[in-house]
């Protein structure tokens, strides 16, 4: 999957992040990455100047950052934020992956 140069600096920094959790797999989909510990945490969805940031959790976060929120099983709801600027991948953001990666270990 292609990405521009600015999506692709979000993402590395993003990842390198995740990094510091322990062992993150990114699986490369047709338009979209998919990040996983033992399954899926996140999910990365590209656009052009940013990208969208789909978080797993167990209860609905509760944040103006939330964009969108569903609910795909019964105990597990899908929270999409929008990254677009380095100040996006910040410590809330950090924290709720952090949850994320292990709630799917």
């Amino acid at each position: 999957m292609e990405l521009t140069p600015e999506v692709k600096l979000l993402y590395t920094t993003l990842l390198n992040k995740l990094y510091e959790f322990g062992k993150v797999i990114s699986e490369e989909k047709k338009t979209s990455i998919h990040l996983k510990n033992r399954a899926a945490f996140a999910g990365v969805h590209p656009r052009k100047d940013y990208f969208f940031l789909n978080i797993v959790s167990s209860a609905p976060i509760k944040s103006p950052r939330i964009l969108k929120q569903e609910q795909v099983s019964k105990s597990r709801f899908d929270n999409e934020v929008r990254v677009e600027k380095m100040e996006d991948i910040n410590r809330e953001l950090l924290v709720w992956l952090k949850k994320a990666y292990i709630l799917m270990a």
